[in-house]
């Protein structure tokens, strides 16, 4: 091969490993290396049909002598919370946009909640009268991730 066809050759390889990763093509080394044929077919299957077992947790703790009333959920959803301390985990879905905690003082005290999303966390306080405790962590964009 001549010098300006091996430099051709190279620049069209850089060009279409740029563009497949600019695609959103997944161009690196499958992590699944070495796996069991049953333990690689688990693994495709949990990929394909989005069950991987995420989950979200939502915390609320501290002092409210008068109560406190706490909803949780996604964009979808909005559900009833129970009594300090609080905690309850549900599953990820994939098409949320976002999770959030809210908790309001009735009548005083202070509390703090927290929302976690794949190790994601996103923390609130509030103290005295009847303030709101809110943590909220959403969706970024194509690339995943929560913010």
């Amino acid at each position: 091969m001549s010098k300006p066809s091996t430099t051709l050759g190279v620049l069209a390889a850089g060009a279409l490993a740029f563009g497949l990763t600019a695609c959103g093509v997944d161009t690196t080394p499958s992590s699944d290396a070495g796996t069991t044929p049953a333990a690689k077919s688990t693994v495709d299957k949990s990929r394909k049909s989005g069950t991987a077992k995420h989950r979200v947790v939502f915390k609320v703790w501290g002092k409210a002598p008068s109560g406190v009333d706490i909803t949780y959920g996604s964009d979808s959803s909005n559900l009833q919370g129970g009594k300090l301390p609080f905690k309850k985990s549900i599953k990820l879905h994939d098409d949320a946009m976002y999770y959030q905690v809210t908790a309001q003082l009735q009548g005083g005290g202070r509390i703090h909640c927290s929302v976690t999303v794949d190790g994601k966390t996103k923390k609130g306080v509030a103290g005295g009268g009847y303030n709101i405790c809110s943590a909220q962590l959403n969706h970024v964009g194509l690339l995943g991730g929560w913010k």
